[in-house]
């Protein structure tokens, strides 16, 4: 009894090992490579989520962003003469008078843009449709902000006047 016991025993542990083989090869294998892969592509996706390891995505975007720029783009030598002209004769089909133009200040400037401020007067429907127009003219450059400002006169009801002030941002 003591013989068939040990080959009983031997036995089943032959077999367990067997069975566990088998399943090992065909389910426990698969479920551990493909967990294995999971964790490979985790960590892909970190390191891609990471922008700045990627110059390529920085090359394409500045360069996107200069195309839109160069669709914004004003010749800053002739501003003062060609684009007020235009802008002025906008102004004019609006009704609107261009008051003023002051000097360039170089605290408005950077190394790429320059800021333009110009004046206008009129009534409020009038500069509205002004500043429509201005804002769809390329040439002006981006009109970045804009500054609604009462003027009045001696007679309140007479000499009332609201000035717009644009800001225009323009490569230089």
């Amino acid at each position: 009894m003591g013989t068939q016991y040990l080959k009983k025993k031997y036995l089943f542990i032959v077999v367990t090992m067997a069975v566990v083989l088998i399943c090992y090869q065909l389910a426990f294998k698969k479920t551990i490579e493909a967990w294995q892969l999971n964790q490979q592509l985790k960590a892909l996706l970190a390191q891609s989520a990471d922008v700045s390891n990627q110059p390529g995505y920085t090359e394409r975007k500045n360069s996107n962003l200069d195309r839109l720029l160069d669709l914004y783009k004003a010749d800053t030598l002739n501003f003062r003469s060609n684009t007020i002209s235009k802008i002025a004769s906008v102004a004019e089909t609006e009704q609107v008078k261009l008051a003023g133009v002051p000097n360039e200040e170089p605290a408005d400037t950077s190394q790429r843009f320059r800021i333009q401020k110009l004046d206008f007067e009129g009534d409020y429907f009038s500069l509205m449709k002004a500043f429509q127009r201005l804002a769809q003219t390329k040439e002006a450059g981006i009109i970045r902000s804009a500054v609604f400002k009462t003027k009045r006169g001696t007679d309140p009801e007479k000499d009332r006047k609201i000035i717009m002030e644009l800001y225009f941002e323009t490569l230089k």
